[in-house]
């Protein structure tokens, strides 16, 4: 893994990536650099047998605040006042979006700051999300005339629709505690123990065969989009491929003979 100046990368023991926003100037924004480096990122630790979960921590007051303003703003100088500067810098972020959902590793957001706009979008992205109880939540945009349609989209797949229309309507901010509430985060830490909190329940995770977690998140965010009788169908062709795999051959195995499974990752 590289380390640029934004997006620092360390790979532990465990096979756990961390991931650490560092634009702490500009509040670790969705520049056109830090997207660019968080997408080759997911890219490649998506196919690093090496990396068994991710996680995404950031430093500075701030996780996230979302697109660099400063940056689409200057994009209005451009003949056609930005459109398709504009068009250029949501295709990329929503890329990255989905590059979170579509990588094959677990990902969780360790959240110690404010995440907000596209930052607060960043966060619902990701698989599981543990905030330190100082953090804070908001989809702003209203605020500024700009409704946040595309965080709406993370948003609305994580909480129940009023109360992501609250955020998206009022733009308020969210307390730590709140986003437990609703579902944006799984749980709450003290700062001082967050890290440890998050890399615990990592390990837990990387502790899993890999093939079964892929399988997994991949099968998980299929089957959400389906109808019902669809998506049983679906889970059911993932269930026998799953069974004919080696891991699962072991795991059941392990179980019944009451020993620890020794993972091939197939």
């Amino acid at each position: 893994m590289t380390i640029s100046d934004i997006l620092l990368s360390n790979l532990d023991e465990n096979g756990i990536l961390r991931l650490t926003l560092n634009d702490v100037s500009r509040r670790n924004a969705l520049s056109e650099a830090m997207l660019t480096e968080l997408g080759d990122a997911f890219t490649d630790a998506g196919a690093n047998p090496k990396v068994r979960v991710i996680v995404l921590a950031a430093k500075g007051p701030a996780f996230c605040a979302g697109h660099d303003l400063k940056e689409m703003t200057a994009g209005r100088l451009h003949e056609d006042g930005g459109k398709a500067y504009f068009a250029k810098v949501m295709a990329m972020c929503a890329g990255v979006m989905q590059g979170i959902v579509n990588c094959p590793k677990p990902v969780i957001a360790e959240v110690t700051g404010v995440a907000t706009a596209a930052g607060c979008q960043l966060v619902a992205s990701c698989d599981l999300a543990i905030a330190a109880d100082t953090a804070q939540f908001s989809t702003p945009g209203v605020h500024i005339g700009l409704f946040c349609s595309t965080p709406m989209v993370a948003l609305s797949r994580n909480v129940a629709d009023k109360h992501a229309m609250e955020m998206l309507l009022t733009g308020d901010m969210t307390s730590a505690e709140r986003a437990a509430e609703i579902g944006l985060v799984n749980r709450v830490a003290a700062p001082e123990v967050l890290q440890e909190k998050t890399m615990e329940v990592a390990r837990k995770i990387a502790s899993k065969s890999s093939m079964t977690l892929a399988t997994g998140k991949s099968a998980y965010y299929a089957q959400r989009e389906m109808a019902l009788s669809d998506a049983y169908d679906y889970a059911s062709g993932v269930m026998v491929d799953n069974m004919l795999a080696l891991d699962a051959e072991e795991g059941i195995g392990a179980f019944i003979e009451k020993r620890a499974p020794k993972w091939r990752d197939a």
